[in-house]
């Protein structure tokens, strides 16, 4: 798309456009950017979908339930305030809401108010809930090893953390999670 933009604009001799920031005229991405792009958001686009694909099938659950789940997993005593759970699940407070209650019915949340803060509301992960991350990790990592990390050589594997840790950085100066 910027690149079709791009020479449209150079065809027509039109002015180059000024940044959305205002800060000057649009930097294009050359064709080795725009390759590299294009390779970046389809990885964005259809890893989630790959992800979901082997949770519903082998554990009937969503990949977004399944990190929820793995985060209050990691949590001590498996309990997480509802505000930071959504930030570690990159999720606003009405959808996690939905999903914990799903995962509540299931018997593998519970929650309750924080007895040190009555506003909050507090996410625990139950023995059930324990023994559902324990069954469905292994067939997860087996996954993301298979289309995240098998395909890259080791030098690739480590650039692909630095990359994402870089792009954190600009995405999200305040969070300290991958650095």
């Amino acid at each position: 798309m910027e690149s079709a933009a791009r020479k449209d604009a150079a065809a027509t001799g039109a002015s180059p456009a000024v940044s959305s920031a205002g800060t000057g005229p649009t930097r294009w991405l050359n064709e080795e950017e725009q390759a590299a792009w294009q390779a970046f958001a389809s990885v964005l686009l259809r890893l989630p979908g790959a992800l979901d694909r082997q949770l519903e099938r082998d554990a009937g659950i969503s990949h977004f339930e399944y990190v929820v789940l793995s985060a209050l997993s990691e949590a001590p005593d498996r309990t997480l305030r509802m505000g930071s759970l959504a930030v570690l699940a990159s999720s606003g407070l009405p959808r996690l809401s939905q999903v914990v209650s799903r995962l509540q019915k299931r018997g593998w949340i519970t929650r309750a108010p924080d007895p040190r803060d009555g506003r909050s509301t507090l996410a625990t992960l139950t023995d059930e809930g324990w023994e559902k991350v324990v069954a469905t990790a292994p067939g997860h990592v087996e996954e993301v090893r298979s289309l995240a990390f098998d395909p890259l050589t080791r030098a690739q594997q480590r650039q692909m953390g630095e990359i994402g840790r870089r792009i954190m950085a600009a995405v999200d100066p305040g969070d300290r999670s991958l650095r």
